[in-house]
């Protein structure tokens, strides 16, 4: 089943990635240094909101493709079109770059001229009939050589901002990058937007999987996937810190120290589903219940304000001792 010449195709799939890191900047950005650093088109303003928290979005860059889509089954399957790649700031401290592109269920049986993908943007269309869940499985499970490679196209953008003349690249501390693959494929007519499975692997790799009603586009998995992404990368971040700074390990100033980076620039940045649309917010409910985001990340908070508790008592001691 071939689609026809200029007849749009409807979706059946929508693939994506996410890069998620600490903005390497000793000072946040502003609403206006973030607009400029996200300006990644002349055509289109970067969209900033300052309520509940500051956070910028830049338009849409398209990277056109023709390759082959990686399959868990090692199915060959060509696919010709454009993935849509763009770059989040979060209080001017927390830097994502995400690449998403939909796909319908079958595509033309010949390549078209460039003009038919461009005006399809964001959409990937196979040669013939799309083998969706095979698919699904060769996306989370990472591009093979000669594959569309989303990955590569996230961490292109992410180095091209980091790279920014507006950036001293002197972060206030040290942390790493996570990933996040997503797929999502279409819920039966008439189900709501569902969370299959969310899981963490080696290497700072996430993997989720949805399932979405046919009007909800890719844009907005991206962006729920970009939430999760963020505030994954805040648990895993603050979990390192404490991790290294367990009891016996340090003490006085130096606990204090190691802690402080967490209480300046990260603890106020929980807010999930804050720029979420409404249609998928409910999806957070999955991530609150098993594994409990919240509950995980209100422990962690309350751990760092233990051991600040802790830590500032010999010192007030001792700061009364010299008087």
């Amino acid at each position: 089943m071939a689609t026809a010449v200029g007849q749009p195709a409807r979706p059946v799939l929508a693939c994506g990635e996410v890069r998620t890191c600490l903005l390497p900047s000793f000072q946040a950005l502003d609403g206006r240094a973030a607009a400029q650093l996200l300006r990644l088109r002349a055509d289109e303003h970067v969209r900033v909101s300052e309520r509940p928290t500051m956070y910028a979005l830049s338009p849409a860059v398209l990277t056109g493709v023709d390759c082959r889509l990686p399959t868990s089954n090692g199915a060959k399957v060509r696919a010709v079109g454009t993935v849509a790649a763009r770059a989040a700031l979060t209080e001017g401290r927390l830097l994502q770059a995400t690449a998403f592109f939909g796909t319908p269920l079958a595509g033309p049986d010949t390549r078209r001229p460039w003009g038919h993908y461009l005006v399809r943007p964001g959409l990937v269309e196979p040669f013939g009939k799309l083998p969706e869940q095979a698919t699904a499985q060769g996306v989370l499970s990472g591009a093979g050589r000669g594959e569309l490679d989303l990955g590569m196209i996230a961490e292109g953008l992410l180095t091209r901002l980091i790279r920014h003349p507006l950036l001293d690249r002197k972060p206030p501390f040290k942390s790493r990058r996570t990933h996040l693959r997503w797929v999502a494929r279409r819920a039966p007519e008439g189900e709501p937007a569902a969370l299959r499975r969310f899981t963490l692997a080696e290497g700072g790799l996430r993997t989720v999987e949805l399932l979405l009603p046919d009007d909800v586009p890719a844009a907005a998995a991206a962006g729920l996937c970009e939430d999760l992404a963020l505030h994954d990368w805040l648990l895993t971040t603050v979990q390192h810190m404490l991790d290294n700074n367990r009891p016996g390990t340090a003490d006085g100033p130096s606990a204090v120290l190691a802690l402080r980076p967490a209480v300046d620039h990260l603890l106020h940045l929980w807010m999930p589903r804050a720029h979420v649309d409404p249609a998928l917010g409910h999806l957070w409910d999955v991530l609150e219940k098993k594994p409990g985001f919240s509950r995980q990340w209100d422990n962690l908070r309350q751990r760092i304000r233990d051991q600040l508790a802790v830590q500032a008592v010999p010192l007030l001691h001792q700061a009364l001792s010299t008087r």
